[in-house]
């Protein structure tokens, strides 16, 4: 199923698949086409950025301009999972991905069928939420709302996943990294290696 899943992928598709605690949507990170669906589906504004998921920590390199030694005390800490690190993007990494804002969102996922996924495909696919924006999280497939589902060209139901809250998102691009977003790691965690 993941082979199969990774040549949707490839093909220019758009699949649901479980991320850590929720359903996200996937597709290919570098295919203006298919991420142009992603917000569609969603009915997400384009000026919000879509974050992206890694199969390891040396695909940052295609990807970002620096990695910090906090970034990579963060990463060391708690990836895979919880948490998501929004770094400087390289000037390849597409605008509709970083909403023109220079800054891209990672995470390496934890969920095995998400790590397996990705690297299958062994290049970014996006992580976003399985839901139209502005709405709650699905952590059930049978939760996804129609809308959502029949646009979709593969499913990867993994049964119901755990929920709870998303990941924690870091701003790691200045001198001390920020949490923009307290999720399943806590602020007194992130600032224990630095944050504030």
């Amino acid at each position: 199923m993941i082979q199969e899943a990774a040549a949707v992928i490839r093909k220019g598709g758009v699949i649901a698949f479980p991320t850590r605690c929720l359903y996200g949507l996937g597709a290919d990170a570098f295919n203006p086409e298919a991420v142009d669906r992603i917000f569609k589906i969603k009915k997400r504004p384009a000026q919000k950025p879509i974050l992206i998921l890694i199969d390891d920590p040396v695909r940052l390199k295609r990807l970002v301009t620096t990695v910090s030694g906090t970034a990579t005390a963060i990463m060391d800490r708690f990836w895979p999972g919880k948490v998501t690190l929004v770094f400087e993007a390289r000037a390849e990494v597409p605008p509709y991905l970083t909403a023109d804002s220079g800054k891209i969102g990672v995470r390496l996922p934890e969920h095995p069928v998400a790590s397996s996924l990705v690297r299958e495909l062994q290049g970014p696919i996006t992580g976003t939420s399985a839901n139209v924006s502005g709405r709650p999280g699905c952590y059930q497939i049978g939760d996804l709302p129609p809308e959502v589902t029949e646009k979709l060209d593969l499913i990867l139901d993994a049964g119901p996943l755990k929920g709870g809250r998303g990941s924690t998102v870091v701003d790691v691009t200045g001198q001390v990294p920020q949490v923009l977003r307290e999720g399943g790691v806590s602020i007194q965690d992130i600032i224990a290696i630095g944050g504030k």
